[in-house]
């Protein structure tokens, strides 16, 4: 999806937010997901964890830890809403073109070497 808010605003990525309290990170991930694209999905377990932290000038601003959960499709076609601008399929080979959010690419490459 392409964000239309900050962080990353204008830059594609996957679906995210945060997580409500008490809420599981499955949970989190699969209602962010349907929240901001209208797909459904399962999940298949964790890819990895990024810190990313944002700066303001010369001093750190917000500290964000990223999960990237690795799901498999169920139904639903990508339909930006939320937050979204733009919801779409990449082909992994087209994310690099793109103007990406943080490790985009590298994070879906981990995904398709889970799927073979």
């Amino acid at each position: 999806m392409r964000r239309a808010n900050p962080p990353d605003q204008g830059k594609w990525g996957f679906p995210g937010g945060k997580i409500e309290y008490g809420e599981a990170v499955p949970h989190a991930t699969l209602r962010e997901l349907r929240e901001e694209t209208g797909i459904e999905a399962e999940i298949l377990g964790p890819v990895d964890v990024i810190d990313f932290l944002e700066r303001e000038g010369a001093r750190t601003g917000r500290h964000f830890i990223l999960i990237a959960m690795h799901c498999r499709w169920v139904s639903g076609d990508p339909v930006a809403a939320d937050d979204a601008l733009e919801a779409r399929w990449w082909p992994v080979d087209a994310i690099g073109g793109l103007d990406t959010s943080h490790d985009v690419e590298r994070i879906a490459r981990l995904a398709i070497g889970r799927d073979g």
